[in-house]
Order: C-alpha cells, then structure tokens, then sequence
C-alpha cells in the first residue's frame, strides 16, 4: 500500500460531451515521453466511444490496459508494476464533479491517492455562440442513457458546478474563434468564475502535459470551500460510507445478475453497486451498476488472454451495511 507521502496524483477532467475531453487526454497520452499514465473513464453512457478512442490513439503510451473504470480499477492501477506515477479520470460529461473530489477522503482512498487537480474543458466555440455545448440533444441523449446520473439539473447548474471546482480552465476550440468569438467565451466563462484560475486557449485539446499534471493542489482538501449549487445535498461527512469489493464467479444468465444487483441495491443503506463479470460462452466483459433501484449493464470489450476470467463487484453504502446480507444477495 502506499504511504501518505506516496499518494499518486490524480487529474480530474471534467466538462460536457464534445467539449474535447477524450482529445486532450489522448494528447496527454501521447506525449507523456516515457511517464506511466493510466486513464479512468468513469462514464457509462458514451463510456464504450469514448474508451474505443482513447484506447486506439495509436500510441504505445495509452496501450488497451491502461484504459479502465473508475470503480474498481483503483486498486488494480495501484496495484500495477511498474508503479503508475499519475491517474487521469475523465468524468461523464453531465457529473457533478464535486462528489468525485468528496469521495477521495474515503478511509479506502485517502491514504494512497490525491487529486493533483480538476481541469474543466469547455467548448469555445459553442460559448461564443451564447450555448454551453455543440449539440444539446447529444447532450439529453447522454442524460437518458446514463444510470449513474442522479441529478437531472440544468446544464447551467451543471456548468456552474465544473467551474466551481476546477483548478484550470481549459479554452478548447480556440482555433474557431475570431478575436469577437474568443472575448465572449471568455466572459461566458469570467461570469461563471467563483475565483481568480487560469484559462488556457488550445485547438484540438493540444495542451502540453506539463501545464495539465503536476499541479500538487491536493483539491480534496480544499473541496468544502468550492461552492457549488448543490452544496446543500452533498455536505457530509464520507467517513459515514464505506465499500467492499466482493469477487464474482463467472455467471450464465446477466439478467439474473442485474436482478441480484437491484434487490442488493434496494437496501436502503446501498448507495451503489458498480463492477464487472464474465459471462460463460461470452468473450467480452459485462459491465454492470445500479444507483438505487437503477441497473444498467453491457459488454464494454474482450477479456485478454492474459486476465483471468473473474469478475467483481464494488458496493458502496453506508457504515454499518449488512454486508453479509447484501453478499448473499448478490451471489444468489
């Protein structure tokens, strides 16, 4: 396990669907010049396009494996040898990222991560047009298929939220910009600005790692003074939860699972079961979670042959969950 003073950083990069996220983090990817990255896409409704690209970015800096989810690939990115000396997680594009931030004081995360910074990406040239996003219908198409979802706020809200915690603006699509265009997503954003950041102008997502990784913020820290307008739902104290990752024998049936996962999930001390498992006579991994009574699941890509076929499911809940009594529902 790592010691405090060992916590691998972790980006955070937040923003809406086309803003340019997967771009900059292959980018990122692709210029690490020898640093071990590893990328957590936590995202479930466009999760499949987007890992697809990220994983075929053509570089040997972003092999196939160093794609993951963010539940449970945190022990197996730490867990990894050579040790990854950073974490990129590019969020959905319609999360609140301030519970992401939150949930780094869990007592299962706090002592072995950090988040070096939250980088919000946002579509200029949609801002200079006076929208926050190139295609609002991909956008409430997104919001439908996502389960993880548990807020159907505005995007306003939304937007107000990723800017409020960023440590970093990133300006992308400044190339489609005249001077008139650039001054107004400028102030699109200065509006929605609770302090003093840097705003960075890129095209294409371009943005030299340096300016990215290595920021040494430690933003979970300071995440209770970054206001937002859902503060009221989401101040308390994390060290009230507690999860547990329970491995999962290969399966025949996935609706049976899913079955399993939103009776576990209906205990009113389950906040969320999230995970994978290997169906038999199937080559590709199922994809499973639930948020409440809310399952979703599908095939995300091939097992390896170097992976064993086992499958595993993270459950997060309050302290004092009948653990014993939720695994038993899980496992049938």
């Amino acid at each position: 396990m790592n010691t405090p003073s060992a916590r691998v950083p972790c980006t955070i990069v937040t923003g809406f669907l086309g803003a340019g996220k997967t771009t900059l983090i292959r980018h990122v990817l692709a210029h690490a010049n020898g640093r071990r990255l590893a990328v957590i896409v936590n995202e479930f409704g466009d999760v499949g396009i987007d890992g697809e690209i990220l994983k075929g970015c053509g570089d040997e800096a972003c092999p196939q494996e160093n794609i993951d989810d963010f539940v449970p690939a945190l022990d197996t990115i730490l867990a990894r040898k050579p040790v990854v000396e950073h974490i990129v997680i590019e969020t959905s594009g319609l999360a609140l990222p301030k519970p992401l931030v939150q949930a780094f004081h869990w007592p299962a995360i706090k002592s072995r991560v950090t988040v070096d910074g939250v980088v919000a990406v946002v579509d200029g040239a949609a801002l200079a047009e006076g929208r926050l996003a190139a295609d609002l219908d991909a956008l409430a198409r997104q919001r439908e298929a996502d389960a993880a979802l548990d807020h159907d706020d505005p995007i306003e809200e939304v937007f107000d939220d990723q800017i409020a915690c960023a440590d970093l603006v990133v300006l992308n699509k400044h190339d489609l910009l005249d001077a008139s265009g650039a001054e107004k997503a400028i102030a699109a954003i200065v509006r929605a600005l609770p302090r003093a950041m840097k705003i960075v102008p890129v095209a294409n997502g371009k943005v030299d790692p340096a300016a990215l990784l290595g920021l040494g913020i430690g933003t979970e820290d300071d995440i209770a003074n970054r206001r937002t307008r859902h503060d009221a739902e989401l101040e308390h104290d994390h060290d009230d939860f507690e999860s547990f990752v329970l491995p999962l024998p290969e399966i025949s049936d996935p609706a049976g699972l899913a079955a399993r996962i939103a009776a576990a999930a209906a205990d009113a001390s389950v906040l969320r079961v999230k995970g994978f498992a290997a169906v038999a006579g199937k080559p590709m991994r199922l994809l499973v979670q639930a948020v409440g009574p809310r399952v979703s699941h599908h095939y995300d890509r091939a097992w390896t042959a170097a992976e064993e076929r086992q499958g595993q499911l993270v459950v997060i809940g309050l302290r004092g969950l009948d653990r014993d009594g939720v695994v038993r529902t899980l496992l049938g």
